[in-house]
C-alpha cells in the first residue's frame, strides 16, 4: 500500500498540486503545525486525511518533532513530502527519514537558501533563477537534488512576479518529483539524485539571449 504524507503550515499551494496530480496511491494526509492553515480545508476539499499539531503546544522543538514522527509513522508513508511547512526539522527527525522526506525549494540550489530567496536574486542581480525539489538532509537545502527548473529574471522582475513565475514551475516539477519517487524511479547515492528512464534537455536556457 503506497501513502503520501504532506507537511503544510498556511495554504499550500504545492499540496494541492500534490492533491491534483492523481497520484495512484491509497491514502493522502496533510498535517498542518498550525491549527489555522488555510490549505487544511483544501485538503479536505480534496478527500485528503487532515491532521493538526500545534507545536505551539510543546515545550521545544525536538518534542514536538518526536510527536510529530509519531503521527507520521501511522500513517506508514512511503514518502513525506514537505509543502510550505515552516518547521525547521531536527536532526533526530530527519535522521528518522533519511531518503523519504522531500522539499520544494524555491531557488536553484544550493544558491540561495533559507528565506527571501526571491528579494536576494533581485538584490545580487541574478540572471537565471528558479526552484528545486531535493530530499531533505540536516543541513538546511542542502539535500540531494531530484529535478530543477530555471527561468530568466526579466529587467522589470519584482520580488512579487518573480515568485509567481518560480511558483508555476514549483507546481510542475514538484509533483513529477513525487511521481517519480512513487514509482522507484529514483536513486539516491551520496549526495547524487538518479532518476530512471528521465528525459534530459541538452536546450540551455540564457539571460539574456545570445544574438541571432
Amino acid at each position: 500500500m503506497k501513502s503520501l504524507v504532506i507537511l503544510i503550515s498556511g495554504r499550500g499551494s504545492n499540496m494541492q498540486a500534490l492533491l491534483e496530480a492523481g497520484f495512484p496511491i491509497e491514502h493522502i494526509t496533510v498535517i498542518s503545525n498550525n491549527p489555522g492553515a488555510t490549505g487544511l480545508e483544501i485538503a479536505q476539499q480534496y478527500g485528503a486525511k487532515t491532521i493538526v499539531l500545534d507545536h505551539r503546544l510543546y515545550p521545544d522543538r525536538q518534542t514536538f518533532d518526536k510527536a510529530l514522527a509519531e503521527r507520521i509513522d501511522t500513517c506508514q508513508p512511503k514518502l513525506i513530502a514537505l509543502a510550505g511547512f515552516m518547521r525547521i526539522l531536527s536532526d533526530s527527525f530527519v535522521q528518522r527519514y533519511q531518503g523519504r522526506l522531500m522539499n520544494i525549494h524555491p531557488s536553484l540550489l544550493p544558491a540561495f537558501p533559507g528565506l527571501g530567496t526571491h528579494a536576494r536574486v533581485l538584490q545580487e542581480g541574478v540572471k537565471i533563477h528558479g526552484c528545486t525539489a531535493h530530499f531533505v538532509t540536516s543541513q538546511l537545502d542542502h539535500g540531494p537534488i531530484v529535478i530543477q527548473a530555471a527561468i530568466p529574471v526579466l529587467p522589470n522582475d519584482t520580488e512579487s512576479t518573480l515568485a509567481a513565475r518560480v511558483l508555476q514551475h514549483e507546481h510542475r516539477i514538484y509533483p513529477q518529483a513525487v511521481q517519480w519517487f512513487m514509482d522507484d524511479r529514483i536513486r539516491l547515492s551520496n549526495n547524487y539524485v538518479e532518476v530512471l528512464d528521465a528525459r534530459v534537455d541538452e536546450i540551455a536556457l540564457y539571460s539574456p539571449g545570445l544574438p541571432e
